[in-house]
Order: C-alpha cells, then structure tokens, then sequence
C-alpha cells in the first residue's frame, strides 16, 4: 500500500490512567515527566530503602525478590504502613523503622520528614542550587519548616513517634543513596498527586535523584502497567508521555510512522463502551485486563461487549471478558 494513511482517532487506553493518574500528575508537574526516575535493577546501588504504601512481597514479588537481596547485603530499610507488611521482619531482613501511620496521613508524615531535614540542615545544597528552581524550593523549605509540620505537632494526627519519624528521616537523608518505592497506599487517596508532589520534594532537597540506587519509583498495582505509560498507552499521549495536541510532538510521530495523527484525544475506556452502545464502536482488543469483571456497571460493560462486532482477549486464563 503507498500513500499516507489517516488515523482518526488514537483510540487506546489503559488502567494505568486510572489507578496511578496521581503519580502521572504529580511526576509530571515536579519532573516535567510522569515515568519513574529509575530503572528495577536500581535498587542494587541503595543504601536506604523507604517504602511507602506498598507490600512489594506480595504485590510484586520479583522485584521483591531483588530488593531484599540487596537489603541482606546491608542496605538499611524504612517501611511507611498502616499494616507490619512482611519486610518489618521476616528472615534474614529488619526494618530499622516501621512508622504505622494512620490511614489517610500521608502527607503528614511527609511534611514532618521533610521538616526534620530542612530544620536539621540535612538538604543537599549545592545539588538543589544546581539542579532545583531555587525560587520554588525556597518557598517549600519555608513552608515545611514551619511548627505545625514538626512530628512532635503531627504526631497525634499520624499516629507516628516523633522520635522514629525524626530518626528516620535522618537515616534517608543521609543515604548516601537513599530510594524511595511506593504503591497504590500512596495514589489512591484523595491527597494521591499531594503526597507524590511531597516524595519527590523531599528526594530532590536530599539530592537523592539523578544516579543509580536513588529515586522516587513507582510499583504499580499490575504486571508492566508502568511499562503501557511509558509506551504511551493512553487516549491523550504518544510513548514518553507527549500529548496529542502539541503540533511538534505529532509531526515527529508522523513523520516515524507514516500516517496523519488527530490532534484530539481518543476514547477512554468508558467512552469506548459507550459508543459500543450506541452501535459506533464496533471491535476491542483487550490485553491482561478482565473488564466484564473489573470495571463498574456490569451489565453496561456486558451489554456494550456483547454489541460488538469484534472482541480479542489476550489473557493467561479464560476470564469472565472472554465469554463475549
């Protein structure tokens, strides 16, 4: 076939949106860029692991698998939970603090981080004067510095020893790589995009960005969903999160493949279900996820499957999607 082709819409969409949009946004508004700083195998170059919000023994146990190898070869460990997930102990592998949060606290407790080590003189000065828009740290510095943001203030809210939390921070800030992975306890609050915002603030003042054994990582709640981000698996962005809508960004795409791109997004998943409805949207091709079963409003994902001309299931198991 010659010729350019027409791509109407670019119709794809993936959980990812969704059950991490906070850390989209919130990486995007500190970075410039919504992807996680550092790759998996990071994690071998950490001196001190803070993990907020996640139980990566269960959730995600390869990786797991390769932090707790490097934490049995000496790396120091701070777990952020509600619950005594398995890290706390288990053998072979110590938490040197477990701070039990209240549900709900997160910022709180980042805030109060952040208070020790600015009050402490605990910064990176001279990575911050290098690499962070100095204006807008100075304003955070003095924000985060402020009484009410110190554990002893916070500690009622939070639940935490002020004496953990500031022994805590200490351990982070002094690294010398300190990384920070954190899961859906995190995003999916409705402070999410906050709290993403306070971690990768209190990784930039500790210069803990940048280099290997550092960062503020992302586990996402299912298998690569970080990896459809970064592909740009999404009705409103190509691969390395770049909109549709910027002209720049759409011509080197079109020059690549060929094809003229829409300027608008495409259809999110419920509104491919709803043209699927209305007789519009005629095939899917669905790939790990089980929406018949996952999504909300059963029988109006059941009946818009069930209209279409065309729907692929490419999954491990027969899920209940499959059926259609």
């Amino acid at each position: 076939m010659t010729g350019v082709q027409t791509c109407a819409l670019p119709i794809s969409d993936t959980c990812a949106r969704v059950c991490h949009s906070p850390t989209g946004y919130g990486l995007k508004t500190v970075f410039g860029t919504s992807a996680g700083t550092q790759d998996f195998d990071s994690v071998a170059d950490a001196d001190v692991i803070m993990v907020i919000g996640a139980n990566p023994t269960d959730a995600h146990p390869v990786f797991a698998s390769q932090m707790k190898k490097r934490l049995r070869e000496g790396a120091r460990l701070i777990v952020i939970d509600p619950r005594r997930i398995d890290l706390v102990e288990s053998p072979h592998i110590h938490a040197e603090y477990h701070l039990p949060l209240q549900p709900g606290t997160n910022v709180a407790v980042i805030n109060a981080l952040a208070h020790v080590i600015v009050t402490e003189g605990l910064t990176a000065d001279a990575y911050i004067q290098e690499r962070c828009d100095t204006e807008a740290y100075a304003k955070w510095k003095a924000f985060v510095a402020e009484p009410k943001n110190s554990p002893e203030a916070t500690e009622h809210l939070t639940g935490v020893s002020a004496s953990e939390l500031r022994a805590a921070a200490r351990l982070y800030a002094g690294g010398p790589n300190s990384a920070i992975y954190y899961g859906l306890g995190v995003t999916e609050h409705s402070q999410g995009s906050t709290m993403v915002m306070g971690m990768a603030n209190l990784a930039m003042a500790t210069g803990n960005l940048g280099r290997r054994g550092v960062g503020v990582n992302p586990l996402r709640g299912q298998n690569n969903v970080q990896g459809a981000c970064d592909m740009g698996s999404f009705p409103h962005e190509f691969s390395g999160y770049r909109h549709v809508s910027d002209a720049a960004v759409r011509g080197s795409f079109e020059q690549a493949w060929g094809v003229t791109l829409d300027p608008e997004p495409g259809l999110r998943i419920p509104n491919m279900l709803d043209a699927a409805v209305d007789g519009t949207f005629k095939g899917i091709y669905i790939q790990g996820e089980d929406i018949a079963q996952s999504d909300p409003n059963t029988q109006h994902v059941t009946a818009a499957l069930r209209a279409m001309e065309c729907v692929v299931v490419q999954d491990l198991f027969l899920n209940e999607t499959a059926a259609y």
